[in-house]
């Protein structure tokens, strides 16, 4: 058979199907390297970094038997810490997900004075030592702190209180709802907005059924990143919640007080059952957002 006039082989001819001709025609132009060393790259920075020290933890774990695990993660003391640690970051992240909506939506739709003021110190916990920010959580809110005297008087106790610790959580996982949700704003077009106005919507109605479908995926993403960040706090939290066992204690303060004590099975189990959970849980929420994005793609 001839070439055809692009210069290309005949579908039916022999050069069509040899490996070089494949090559060409699956090759992308980039500026970085092929798709096989960028491969290799990632995978074995990802296994450095997160892979084999998540597998050193659980291979650790099974050297202690079966009774030895269970026993570590089943004490009263141990279930305590994962109900405050589970509870606060997930009521941190529902407080999260409503008010950095409402301060997403803010910065996005209007304009004022300080608003870039506003926006800049939204990435402050990013850049916060978490230490500096339990410090200053508790001297705002501790008995004779500035909010904590007047909080005191009406018989709420927010400082070494499961309170205190949701404020923490609250305060170092709001700008990951904020900035998930804010660039999905800036790029929804407002002309869907005027359609379903000029169709009789109310206010209520256009944002229940035109822009919150849009913006489900993002404040999934958000809330989940906000609530696996509370999972995992350490440094904003051990100065406002107290410690106290079976009331105020977290997980992870737990764990470096079995280190601490030389309990390095204790510690371990602990560590691998919250990583199991907090995997089982992510794995859930990220299910989640698939399928709210293939509804919105059917809508």
């Amino acid at each position: 058979m001839t070439q055809s006039l692009t210069g290309a082989p005949p579908l039916l001819s022999r050069a069509y199907f040899t490996r070089d001709a494949w090559r060409g025609r699956f090759r992308r132009d980039s500026v970085l390297p092929g798709f096989g060393l960028t491969l290799g790259f990632t995978v074995c920075y990802l296994s450095l970094i997160v892979l084999l020290p998540l597998s050193a933890t659980v291979i650790k774990s099974t050297h202690f038997g079966v009774e030895a695990f269970w026993a570590a993660v089943s004490l009263p003391r141990v279930l305590a810490a994962y109900r405050v640690s589970f509870l606060c970051a997930l009521v941190a992240a529902l407080l999260n997900l409503v008010f950095g909506l409402l301060l997403a939506w803010v910065l996005t739709r209007y304009e004022f004075i300080g608003r870039r003021l506003v926006d800049a110190l939204i990435d402050l916990p990013f850049a916060l030592p978490t230490a500096v920010a339990g410090i200053a959580l508790t001297a705002l809110y501790a008995p004779k702190g500035w909010l904590g005297q007047t909080l005191t008087t009406w018989g709420i106790k927010v400082a070494f209180t499961p309170l205190g610790i949701v404020v923490a959580l609250a305060f170092i996982g709001l700008p990951f709802v904020v900035r998930t949700v804010q660039p999905v704003l800036e790029g929804l077009d407002a002309g869907f907005e005027e359609a379903a106005a000029t169709l009789g919507a109310t206010r209520w109605q256009t944002f229940t059924r035109v822009i919150l479908p849009t913006l489900l995926p993002a404040l999934l993403t958000g809330f989940a990143l906000a609530f696996a960040r509370g999972l995992g706090e350490y440094g904003s939290v051990i100065f406002i919640a107290g410690n106290m066992p079976m009331k105020s204690e977290i997980v992870p303060l737990l764990i470096i007080t079995k280190l601490e004590q030389y309990d390095y099975v204790g510690a371990t189990a602990i560590a691998v059952a919250m990583l199991v959970i907090s995997f089982v849980l992510l794995l859930v929420i990220n299910l989640l957002q698939a399928w709210t994005r293939r509804a919105e793609q059917r809508r």
